[in-house]
């Protein structure tokens, strides 16, 4: 039996069980707020998990509203915002914090929910989410205003429902001496959704020490296709063929088509000059970084894909991390091929 190709694969997965597998991908199944180890040099970090763990313990209970605005008790909100710079640990607590809640509950990117949601439609969508005590988004986005107003219009439906929201963001590198820079463009841009939401600042460095100027290895055809052929469960694919292939596919489905996998082979990879498909591909690195499937590639360096204007663009947020993503699987690749 030959090695499989992701352009045959059309995954079929009904929309119930989409929503259903919406859990914390698999390097967070068992983070837990004791695992969440703080930078002591940064004291927001230790304060970050003992405000989420505080929340946490809120969460699916009835909310006791002031009937007075006199009244001089905390308001209680039923939603929480991790703003912080990468690789501080937001996903971690993000994920902690679904582990200590009762179900039903559903954790996902914003990517996730807004393909979920043009998937099955808004109105359906919010029906299928209104029975949560909670729902997690990760990354949440601000560089497109129509899916900053769709998720925030269908986040409020479901705060209105008694629903509690949690949602981490990135501050980009080059605005993190800008004070609170990502929440309040966040509080800005949901709008009438800001005020459900306590806001929890993360500082410090990137634990994982990523550096995107480091060039990934790149192998030769003949190498790509030998690792396919010997690993179980890989796919091979030419990379101008399976951007064609994820125009085919919905994006809500990119999950289930990499699902099995152990291993991907591209060759002949090139710079997406296109921004729709280099969109489709953030997408995908997205749900491969998720199942820590390793990479290994021919043609150009794999973290080189997106051009320079992207990268200085208004996606670019989902462009470095989709870098940084893709880093890390080609460096797990590496290890494979040798």
């Amino acid at each position: 039996m030959g090695v499989q190709r992701l352009v045959d694969v059309f995954p079929s997965v009904s929309p119930t069980q989409i929503v259903a597998e919406l859990i914390p991908p698999a390097q967070f199944i068992g983070a837990s707020f004791d695992s969440y180890i703080p930078n002591q040099a940064h004291p927001s970090q230790s304060a970050a998990r003992e405000g989420v763990r505080v929340f946490a313990q809120r969460v699916g209970k009835p909310v006791a509203r002031a009937r007075f605005r006199r009244s001089r008790a905390p308001e209680i909100r039923p939603g929480i915002y991790l703003d912080g710079g990468f690789g501080v640990g937001k996903t971690h607590l993000l994920a902690a914090l679904w582990h200590e809640s009762p179900n039903p509950k559903s954790f996902g990117t914003f990517v996730e929910y807004t393909n979920v949601i043009g998937l099955l439609g808004f109105r359906n969508a919010v029906e299928q989410f209104a029975d949560r005590a909670l729902v997690c988004i990760d990354e949440f986005e601000l560089d497109d205003p129509g899916d900053t107003v769709l998720m925030s219009t269908f986040l409020n439906e479901l705060v209105n429902r008694g629903v509690n929201v949690a949602a981490t963001s990135n501050t980009l590198p080059d605005r993190l001496g800008e004070e609170r820079f990502a929440a309040d463009s966040f509080l800005r841009e949901i709008q009438g959704l800001a005020s459900h939401f306590d806001v929890i600042r993360i500082e410090g460095p990137d634990y994982r020490h990523r550096n995107l100027e480091l060039n990934q290895k790149v192998f030769t055809d003949a190498d790509v296709t030998s690792v396919c052929e010997r690993t179980p469960h890989s796919a091979l694919d030419n990379w101008r063929e399976l951007l064609e292939h994820l125009s085919k596919v919905h994006p809500a489905q990119y999950g289930p088509m990499v699902e099995e996998l152990s291993l991907l082979g591209l060759t002949d990879v090139e710079v997406v000059r296109n921004e729709t498909q280099a969109l489709r591909v953030v997408s995908l690195v997205d749900r491969l970084y998720d199942r820590s499937v390793p990479v290994v590639n021919s043609g150009i360096d794999i973290t080189s894909i997106f051009t320079d204007s992207m990268l200085k663009g208004g996606y670019r947020k989902k462009y470095f991390r989709a870098l940084s993503r893709l880093a890390s699987l080609a460096q797990l690749g590496a290890t494979v091929v040798e």
